[in-house]
């Protein structure tokens, strides 16, 4: 039985969900109404995904996000709030988040992406244990995709779960193409605009770390993707 930790003040709609996760999907799922309870509950339980309301008194879901991802860098979290704004959208990825949900929303909608993003935990999780290599010398630096870890000349850069998924892809078409479809469909499961986008600044940010050695380049392939020269 997978286990939810569910953060929602609206004390009907927190309700609402619980009730139908655990009686409809089978899932245990632990309510919290505000951020700083939720902080304590994940503090001292494990959880499979977590599903945090944006606007909350006490601690937001942002916050709340944030400072789950220093514990866990890799569980699954939908935000979900009352706001669209695309800045909402872009905050709620750049913290960490793999979903992002709109009030109002079907229940059922939301179970489909709970399922989509528990389904694609395991298979990264077992990809992970399954495939080799895990490190890769990328020029001067050495990236170790396992504690996600960019080493070079004695300091370190510690990269963010989609920085070291977006990397590890890179580094395994080394001097060759990687799509944008590819990375995306991998990644984010979903090659729409959006994910395109907050794809871009995670490369931007990629750029940034390794732009101390001449010799690696990422590069924009018109029309089809990107490619980490090594030369």
């Amino acid at each position: 039985m997978k286990k939810i930790l569910l953060v929602e003040d609206d004390p009907n709609l927190g309700l609402l969900l619980q009730d139908y996760l655990q009686i409809k999907a089978n899932f245990e799922v632990v309510l919290c109404t505000d951020g700083e309870e939720g902080m304590k509950a994940f503090a001292k339980d494990s959880f499979d995904l977590c599903i945090l309301d944006v606007m909350m008194p006490k601690k937001d879901g942002f916050t709340l996000g944030k400072e789950i991802r220093k514990i866990n860098e890799h569980v699954p979290i939908i935000f979900a709030t009352a706001k669209s704004m695309m800045e909402d959208k872009s905050l709620a990825y750049d913290l960490g988040g793999d979903d992002y949900i709109t009030k109002p929303f079907r229940i059922e909608e939301l179970l489909l992406r709970i399922n989509a993003l528990l389904k694609r935990a395991s298979a990264v999780q077992n990809q992970v244990q399954e495939e080799v290599p895990s490190q890769f010398e990328i020029g001067n630096y050495r990236f170790d995709y396992t504690t996600q870890i960019i080493h070079f000349n004695g300091g370190q850069q510690k990269l963010s779960t989609k920085e070291a998924e977006l990397l590890r892809l890179l580094c395994l078409k080394k001097n060759g193409v990687l799509t944008r479809e590819e990375a995306l469909l991998s990644i984010w499961h979903d090659d729409n605009y959006f994910n395109g986008r907050s794809m871009d600044v995670f490369l931007s940010k990629l750029r940034k770390y390794l732009r101390e050695d001449p010799k690696v380049e990422i590069i924009n392939v018109h029309g089809k993707g990107y490619k980490l020269v090594v030369n």
